[in-house]
């Protein structure tokens, strides 16, 4: 596996850690200054910079205070160049599951979150 995709790896797990544990130093860490976070799912559509995002994030009882259980996973991610990917990765939060196209840049020599496009589904009678 390449450098790039081990490194991206690691970003989407502590992007996964942040959502669990509310953790919004984490969230920062992962999520350039200038990224955006939005979803269609909601009307209207949804758009936040980071200096909203994190304060809904911070605000949230998080999943981990709860004891929920842990369904995240990565279910691709592309290399669209040295300085650019995309990933599609799932997660929950509640009684929500998530679809999550995150576009990654690297910045400085780290990659970053630059944009966050999301669904929402309700979860269904056992499963995610």
């Amino acid at each position: 596996m390449s450098d790039a995709l081990t490194d991206l790896q690691g970003v989407i797990s502590d992007y996964f850690d942040a959502l669990h544990h509310c953790h919004t130093g984490l969230l920062k860490k992962v999520f350039h200054p200038k990224a955006i976070c939005a979803t269609a799912d909601e009307a209207p559509l949804l758009y936040r910079t980071m200096d909203e995002y994190v304060p809904v994030v911070a605000a949230r009882q998080s999943p981990a205070s709860r004891g929920e259980e842990r369904r995240d996973a990565i279910d691709e991610i592309q290399l669209a160049g040295d300085n650019t990917a995309f990933a599609r990765v799932r997660c929950s939060i509640g009684d929500k599951d998530f679809t999550d196209f995150l576009t990654f840049v690297r910045d400085g020599g780290r990659w970053q979150i630059m944009a966050k496009i999301f669904q929402i589904r309700p979860r269904t009678e056992g499963g995610a």
